[in-house]
């Protein structure tokens, strides 16, 4: 069920009047409000047409929306344009109404000065309303402000939350449960075999574990680790990972600091996990664990023919392209986190400039901005995407979609440090992805613990 178009008061559809950011965030918008009817403003299309040209991530959401609206309008007059056109839902066969809503100089019932789009498009509404009282009318916008500015003029507004999956993201699985003393203490009944030198244990628990889902660990006290990797009604099939092994596994020499840490790199290690997801605050260890692990299966167990690099930063794809040389050159400034852990991994080599080179020439890394990844699919890659918060939902499965055969996803990100002006830590992508694959069985989540960077890192994140 979709968010948008629920009222038990009355059975009348409402107008949803679309602002641009909407139709960026999700082009896909108009299909979502159900029986109602969607207006989009000329100034839209107009903002929209102005956007869709340039090698910026934005552009390939305007061209998809556009081609909707294109589809969705068809042959119809101008004049059931104007009135709505019907919104056809594949074989269910038409539901809902779209239609553009004309820009007309001077609306006689404006209340905002005309400078800006978003003052254009409230006075529309405005004029709308005044004109028919009964209207039920509703702007839906990313823009906090704007919904601000069109409540004080009296019209309703609302944020577009179909693709929001959670209210609170403290709600979000860790990817993990930490029971305190020993998980032994909770089990009713358990059934432990032996195959192929692994242990597994049939447990029915006395009270079941909150939201268990699978590819989650069980963390106790008494050094116990399982993994989740099958659930029934009442029993859970868990693999013991044994502390030991875990904590000095190792990966182009780096070792896990944590149990988190560890289990983070067995997953990023194991051939049969495709998306591994790493949040965490900053110096957390997300970067420096992915990448080590991606040279040490590209360098050394050849398991993927080439690591391609990707980071999502506000600005970066508006900006690439006035940056001078190659692709790679222009993403390099922006890929500094990959270097830096480059660096960190071979800090005790005596020339770790000389380490860093080399490995850059030999590794089959590369950098690639976001533009360059969607439309394309990648066989026998591992994909490394970072910063994953600034990215919307639809991006992100516009880039997932991307793996192909033999190839794995590595997300990273943190949810504190949105720099995206429409996107929070319920609307981010990054959070639409851990919900979506929570119950995915190739698929791992973990919340790193934050290892503070120094001391005055540390300071710095509680006092300032």
């Amino acid at each position: 069920m979709d968010d948008h178009g629920r009222n038990p008061s009355s059975d009348q559809p409402i107008l949803y009047v679309l602002d641009t950011n909407v139709l960026i965030h999700d082009p896909n918008a108009l299909l979502n409000f159900e029986e109602h009817h969607v207006a989009i403003p000329m100034i839209v299309l107009e903002e929209l047409d102005k956007l869709k040209s340039g090698h910026h991530s934005v552009a390939a959401e305007c061209r998809q929306a556009i081609r909707l609206i294109d589809k969705t309008l068809g042959e119809a007059s101008p004049e059931d344009v104007e009135v709505g056109v019907p919104i056809q839902r594949g074989k269910s066969g038409p539901k809902g109404l779209l239609s553009i809503l004309m820009s007309k100089r001077g609306e006689p019932n404006s209340l905002l000065p005309e400078n800006l789009n978003d003052n254009k498009i409230i006075n529309q509404l405005i004029d709308l309303h005044a004109r028919d009282k009964d209207l039920r009318l509703v702007l839906v916008t990313k823009d906090i402000n704007m919904r601000l500015k069109a409540r004080a003029c009296g019209i309703a507004a609302e944020d577009y939350s179909t693709d929001q999956l959670v209210d609170d993201v403290s709600m979000l699985s860790r990817g993990y449960h930490t029971v305190p003393g020993s998980f032994w203490d909770l089990v009713a009944k358990v059934d432990t075999r032996q195959d192929h030198g692994r242990t597994w244990h049939q447990v029915q628990l006395i009270d079941n574990l909150p939201s268990v889902h699978i590819n989650e660990f069980i963390i106790d006290e008494q050094g116990f680790v399982g993994w989740i990797k099958e659930i029934q009604v009442d029993k859970l099939l868990i693999l013991d990972l044994h502390q030991e092994p875990l904590l000095h596994q190792e990966a182009w020499g780096l070792k896990p600091r944590d149990i988190y840490q560890s289990l983070a790199l067995y997953a990023l290690l194991d051939p049969d996990i495709h998306l591994v997801n790493l949040t965490g605050a900053a110096g957390s260890g997300k970067t420096i664990l992915a990448l080590a692990a991606a040279i040490e299966q590209t360098m050394v167990t050849k398991r993927y023919r080439r690591i391609i690099a990707t980071r999502s930063v506000q600005g970066l794809d508006q900006e690439i392209g006035f940056l001078p040389g190659t692709e790679a050159e222009k993403m390099e400034p922006w890929l500094g986190a990959i270097t830096d852990n480059l660096e960190a991994l071979h800090m005790d080599d005596e020339n770790t400039h000389g380490s860093v080179d080399y490995i850059l020439s030999k590794v089959p890394l590369q950098f690639k901005s976001l533009n360059y990844i969607r439309g394309r699919s990648f066989q026998q890659s591992l994909i490394l995407i970072d910063e994953c918060q600034n990215l919307t939902p639809h991006q992100m499965k516009t880039i997932i979609t991307r793996a192909g055969a033999g190839s794995k996803v590595v997300c990273l990100g943190n949810l504190a440090q949105i720099d995206t002006p429409y996107l929070s830590a319920t609307s981010s992508g990054l959070t639409y992805l851990t919900e979506r694959f929570k119950d995915f069985p190739n698929g791992v989540h973990i919340a790193l613990q934050g290892v503070p960077r120094s001391i005055l890192a540390e300071y710095a994140e509680s006092h300032l």
